[in-house]
């Protein structure tokens, strides 16, 4: 049966009305709910806020770095530190190293750009941050329903947005329903907010229909893969950071590694790939594993002991690409629009700022009678905010990465430490880019195949064993939420022609090329593996691959992450 063959048997749906839904319990669906009940308490008004979370509990599914700059979190609590807010590590130290095969050279401090300075900042795990965030929306009296994923944007007549629905429950593979059946409720508000991160599942599908990124640079992407260790504590310094530029990326392939120190001898750390990458061969995921086996890198977890492991998707086209926010019905928050900053590795404080200037205006809009119209004033706060001024600064960050790793490496030195020096808040000119991501992937048969060395189990892992220690599970028998537009793409076309890259940019395992009896070839999808890190809906060069919610609760359960 169809969704829609569904609906008509066993419909209508429950319905809720609040004055506004909010879709992600991230940094930024959070702060827009938080925001709005402080300014309700405020002015001694009612608003009702209810917030809908895909993971079993807020921050289950929430992975980043993380280096958390508070400016933004200090304006929405400024007594965060009195109130318990896990921000434990101050940053004590900035290392930034270009990586040889076997060497590295250390940037001496005062060649260190500005966006790679930290201090001031923390260094977190922002699944924990969000947990709090939670409990403080909570107390403020925000709705919060997690293991609820929002699976479908509702309209009204007039074309705008009304609110959303939840996924159906007790759907068997074979998409009809089972004894454990549950239709899915709606949720009408008089405004909506879109928080999802970084490719959004419905805030794709909003970006279309409005046609909210017309005349913008196309979105720019890039793959974290991420492990948290426990490491020998003489080797632990508590709030050092450490990036790296060179190893194990080529010239042409934009990317570079981390390392915070964390408490209790913890350190994050991970590799972050340009999704516009043009070699098939390549595994984001392999080159991660590769990076760990560096002499600068190594020396701090030999003897150490891995905890947890993830991936997701980051959005890095800046300001140039940043859709326009608003929409009759409802706005766009945090990645879900593209508000990180990808020249300082950071998104949750624009996350945060960018729900509190939506907030504003939504709370203006509500109290004053009004629904379902265009929140014009979130993006005028927009242009005349700190945020605005700081993606401003460094709105060419991805574009120079098109030249090369090299040029792209030097021109954005130039613009974070010569410019400064010489007097200019922000650059002279503009760097464009017109491709999107997808569009960059080559043949494979331009590229020499990549043979990544068979991981140790001790430095290096393989993709199954990562997968069983990120907690990610599934219900079984649901339908994949990995769906295909057209089912005989993936061996005419990605396997003929780019040697199947699905099986290598996944960092999960979740698609795999296997044999028909006839021997011919078919692409086998193992969606109980899916971590929701968005990266094929991004990368598959056909645009055939389309990430749809799963039941609630399904993905990764992170733990420290």
């Amino acid at each position: 049966m169809t969704p829609s063959e569904i609906l008509a048997q066993y419909g209508p749906r429950e319905a809720m009305e609040y004055d506004v839904v909010i879709v992600g319990g991230g940094p930024g669906g959070l702060a827009t709910a938080i925001k709005l009940k402080q300014l309700a308490a405020a002015q001694e008004k009612e608003i009702s806020v209810v917030v809908l979370e895909k993971g079993s509990e807020p921050g289950a599914h929430i992975l980043s770095g993380a280096v958390m700059d508070p400016r933004a979190l200090t304006e929405l609590i400024p007594d965060w530190k009195e109130q318990g807010a896990p921000l434990n590590q101050p940053v004590t130290d900035d290392k930034v190293m270009w990586l040889t095969k076997t060497g590295a050279i250390d940037f001496p401090k005062f060649m260190i750009p500005d966006n790679f300075h930290n201090e001031g900042n923390y260094a977190i795990s922002l699944g924990n941050v969000v947990r709090w965030l939670a409990q403080q929306a909570e107390a403020l009296g925000v709705e919060i329903f997690p293991g609820f994923p929002a699976a479908e944007v509702l309209f009204n007549d007039d074309g705008s947005v009304k609110g959303v629905a939840t996924g159906n429950l007790g759907i068997g593979k074979d998409g009809q329903p089972n004894e454990n059946f549950q239709l899915g409720m709606e949720l009408h508000g008089k405004y909506t907010v879109f928080a999802e991160g970084a490719r959004g599942h419905l805030g794709k599908q909003v970006i279309g229909k409005f046609k909210l990124d017309e005349g913008k640079d196309p979105q720019a992407y890039a793959i974290g893969v991420k492990e948290l260790w426990e490491i020998d504590p003489a080797k632990h310094k508590a709030g050092l950071v450490i990036h790296t530029a060179g190893f194990p990326m080529d010239d042409s392939t934009y990317g570079g590694g981390f390392m915070y120190h964390l408490e209790d001898n913890k350190v994050t750390l991970g590799l972050v790939t340009g999704l516009d990458y043009a070699n098939p061969w390549i595994s984001p995921f392999e080159e991660m594993q590769r990076w760990k086996t560096h002499p600068a890198i190594l020396k701090y977890l030999e003897g150490g002991k891995r905890l947890s492991y993830g991936a997701r998707a980051i959005t890095t086209g800046g300001l140039l690409s940043l859709p326009k926010v608003v929409f009759p019905g409802g706005c766009l928050v945090g990645c879900d629009a593209g508000f990180l900053n990808g020249a300082r590795i950071k998104g949750s404080h624009a996350a945060i700022k960018s729900g509190m200037l939506a907030a504003d205006a939504l709370f203006a809009a509500v109290t004053g009678g009004r629904q379902h119209d265009e929140l014009s004033a979130f993006p005028e706060a927009f242009e005349k905010s700190w945020l605005r001024d700081e993606l401003h600064q460094s709105r060419n960050f991805k574009a120079w990465f098109k030249l090369g790793n090299m040029v792209g490496g030097l021109m954005n030195g130039i613009e974070y430490w010569l410019l400064p020096k010489l007097g200019f808040k922000t650059p002279p000119w503009t760097k464009r880019r017109t491709i999107p991501d997808h569009a960059m992937l080559r043949p494979a048969s331009e590229f020499p195949q990549i043979v990544y060395p068979k991981p140790d189990g001790k430095i290096t892992f393989d993709r199954l064993s990562s997968v069983f220690v990120s907690n990610t599970n599934h219900e079984e028998h649901q339908p994949a939420h990995l769906t295909l537009k057209d089912d005989s793409v993936p061996v005419k076309v990605n396997l003929a022609k780019y040697a199947g890259p699905e099986s290598r940019y996944c960092p999960a395992g979740v698609y795999e090329f296997v044999k028909n009896e006839d021997n011919t070839d078919r692409l086998q999808i193992n969606a109980q593996n899916c971590v929701h890190c968005k990266t094929c809906d991004i990368k598959d060069p056909t645009q055939n691959i389309v990430w749809v919610t799963p039941e609630g609760g399904g993905g990764p359960n992170y733990s420290g992450m």
